[in-house]
């Protein structure tokens, strides 16, 4: 209904589109609104007012406005591609692909529905025809410049680099200021494996575009791959600023800044950073919170969270690749598959080689999918000898699930979790009927697509049971394996290792993100009760040493008794322990691979238990090892004994023949004994697939 005082529709349309190129988009909704009530007949009023909805992610009432603009406009293309938009936005992508093929059908060739249906391809996981829809649209855009990057987006799902890079240049030379192609660059630059090149092109869509927290964060996550850590904190930071209770920027800069040792405002950002993961609307690192001073059940109430986002992200690949599994006959061989980032010279391979040479002639068909290149070493040489090693280096997360599920996998264990490069997306997409979290990831996935965990009794005792998501299979001994054939060589002088002549030596290799302010308070207690001792740790990125040197000046500590050991490689990080008189643990993250290192080499281990999986590996290690007197459960208990350790020479040296007795006697070493418990997991998980039974708890200890 108008009147003569009413604005003209046109009027009304143009002051709609005013408010929408300035991002007002609850203004513009409200004006929509109230023009339609003056006419509500007007297809290009009910269109604006639909999109102002979109904009403001109330998808559904969109779709209601602009069905009612399709019914006034049934010929709009315009209308049909809002529509379209509007489908994807509220997660119907197949009808929104269905809607713009009719709109297509009307005009052929369209470059804006092909744009919007190439759209709804790739949010269906359809890349393919994302990228023939279009390269189609560019002929009718020839410059339209998202359109080029959106063709480069499609080409870099399908794993096309130098075509992504084509079509980023493409984008660029028409509009050179367009920070989402710097962007995609920036992303294009990560799957090459050019990190500081990734930085340097999300730096350039930062400087275009400086009020997009997106650009900040990417910019850090590719300086923390590069190892430029300091660089990466401040990216975080910047990141923070624009986004002060982003969960997943408050983890990263956490996380860097204890590897840093860079212990400013440490209690206030936890503090945030808890209340965000218990939020769980922006799901953080799981990683991240084992680091982190929080109990068992927030680690699986942010491990499901991250979960979630996963299986929301990777649903529309997965019913593409449809993998179906096979019930296979009783006598068929069962097919292993092991994924990781580590088989090689790497903490991971170190830990299973042994193992996995064990398992020769077990009946199991062992292949190996290693997601980092071959660097050359023994490690990979062992491995290869003992599994069928295939190089997955180079695949996306699509294209190794497709070779595990070609492989004719049927139990696949993941050995990263969300650690190093998270495997979550490739387990999500199930390529294996039976899938195991172990190892790498001393935590619960929280997934749907993980079965078991394979853990033991004191890691995971029955009072945690209820923090576990997958089914639990308890090892009887402990559940991280050793390679049992190392030989420790002599080190070089305690001289020549920046040790002191004399005096109890104190170690601590593990990374500096364990080395939280209160383990490193115990260590100067210790330090400050034990005359003429030192604390032997393991050199920090950018200034984490002087910052711990400070830290020790702090305390009251001679800066000079710390003694920092830089990298090495692994043979020679080994011998140093002869050298170490007693290891000091962290919490509430133990030393995992570091402490079976020490162990093996002859240096006792003394932790204290903490309350989550993470805590408890070294106590695990060291009751499997039968040196139970050397787990703490409180901290006076653990200061007062490696004080008492520390200055009794003689106590130390009949710790050390101890241990040399039972490392060769405990299971803890055994390695033929843990691939026979291992094949009896493995067994067990495969028989109960096979007659159709679904996984369930198994304690082989029992």
């Amino acid at each position: 209904m108008t009147d003569l005082f009413s604005p003209s529709s046109q009027a009304l349309t143009q002051q709609i589109v005013e408010r929408l190129q300035q991002g007002a988009y609850g203004d513009a909704e409200q004006a929509a609104m109230q023009a339609r009530q003056h006419y509500p007949d007007d297809a290009e009023l009910a269109r604006l007012h639909g999109i102002s909805l979109l904009q403001l992610q109330r998808a559904d009432e969109a779709c209601q406005v602009l069905e009612h603009a399709a019914q006034l406009a049934p010929n709009s293309v315009e209308v049909q591609c809002n529509l379209g938009s509007a489908q994807l936005s509220r997660g119907d992508a197949d009808g929104a692909i269905e809607r713009l093929r009719a709109a297509l059908r009307m005009a052929p060739g369209h470059p804006a529905i092909l744009l919007t249906l190439g759209n709804a391809l790739m949010a269906a996981a359809r890349y393919q025809h994302a990228r023939e829809s279009y390269a189609m649209a560019t002929h009718g855009a020839p410059t339209h410049p998202s359109l080029r990057l959106n063709l480069a987006a499609a080409e870099l799902e399908l794993g096309h680099l130098e075509q992504t890079d084509l079509h980023i240049g493409e984008a660029l030379d028409l509009q050179p200021r367009f920070d989402a192609a710097h962007a995609l660059r920036g992303r294009l630059r990560l799957a090459q494996q050019r990190p500081l090149e990734a930085a340097d092109a999300w730096q350039q869509a930062e400087r275009l575009s400086p009020g997009n927290p997106q650009y900040p964060f990417a910019t850090g996550q590719a300086l923390e791959e590069a190892g430029q850590l300091s660089a990466a904190a401040d990216a975080y930071a910047r990141a923070l600023q624009l986004a002060p209770d982003d969960g997943p920027t408050l983890a990263q800069l956490m996380f860097v800044r204890r590897k840093l040792c860079d212990w400013r405002d440490l209690d206030q950002l936890s503090e945030r950073l808890h209340r965000a993961a218990a939020d769980g609307q922006r799901p953080v690192s799981p990683f991240v919170m084992l680091a982190e001073d929080v109990d068992a059940g927030m680690q699986r109430r942010c491990a499901t969270a991250f979960a979630a986002s996963i299986e929301k992200q990777v649903e529309p690949l997965r019913r593409q690749l449809a993998f179906t599994h096979a019930k296979l006959a009783a006598d068929a061989p069962i097919r292993v598959g092991l994924v990781a980032d580590g088989f090689n010279d790497h903490a991971t391979g170190l830990l299973v080689v042994a193992m996995l040479e064990a398992l020769t002639g077990s009946g199991l068909e062992l292949h190996l999918f290693a997601t980092t290149a071959d660097d050359g070493g023994s490690i990979r040489r062992r491995l290869a000898a003992a599994s069928t090693l295939h190089d997955a280096a180079a695949l996306g997360a699509a294209q190794l699930a497709q070779l595990i599920h070609d492989t004719g996998i049927e139990v696949l264990l993941d050995l990263n979790g969300y650690s190093g490069k998270d495997n979550g997306v490739l387990f999500a997409l199930r390529p294996a009927p039976v899938q195991v979290n172990w190892l790498a990831y001393p935590g619960t996935s929280g997934a749907p697509w993980m079965d078991y965990l394979l853990a033991d009794a004191t890691v995971l005792p029955d009072s945690q049971r209820t923090f576990v998501s997958e089914k639990l299979i308890r090892l009887p001994r402990c559940y991280q394996p050793n390679d049992n054939t190392r030989v420790v060589f002599e080190p070089p002088s305690r001289a020549e290792c920046g040790l002191p002549a004399e005096g109890t030596v104190f170690a601590c290799f593990n990374n500096s993100y364990k080395l939280n302010p209160a383990s490193f308070a115990r260590f100067m207690l210790i330090l400050q009760q034990t005359p003429d001792s030192v604390l032997w740790l393991l050199s920090g990125p950018d200034g984490a040493d002087e910052r711990l040197r400070a830290a020790a000046t702090a305390a009251g500590i001679e800066p000079s008794r710390l003694v920092f050991q830089s990298r090495l490689p692994h043979a020679d990080y080994l011998a140093r322990y002869v050298h170490a008189d007693l290891f000091l643990d962290t919490l509430p993250y133990n030393a995992h691979t570091t402490a079976s290192d020490a162990l093996w080499a002859g240096c006792p281990v003394l932790t204290l238990t903490g309350d989550t999986f993470a805590g408890r590996v070294a106590t695990s290690l060291l009751q499997h090892l039968g040196l139970p007197e050397l787990v703490c459960e409180e901290e006076e208990t653990f200061i007062a004994m490696a004080t008492q350790l520390g200055n009794d020479r003689d106590a130390l040296t009949t710790l050390r023949q101890h241990l040399a007795q039972q490392r060769t006697k405990s299971p803890l070493f055994d390695m033929r004994g843990y691939a026979a418990d291992f094949r009896r997991a493995i067994q067990g998980m495969s028989a109960r697939y096979r007659i159709g039974r679904k996984p369930v708890d198994v304690d082989l200890a029992h």
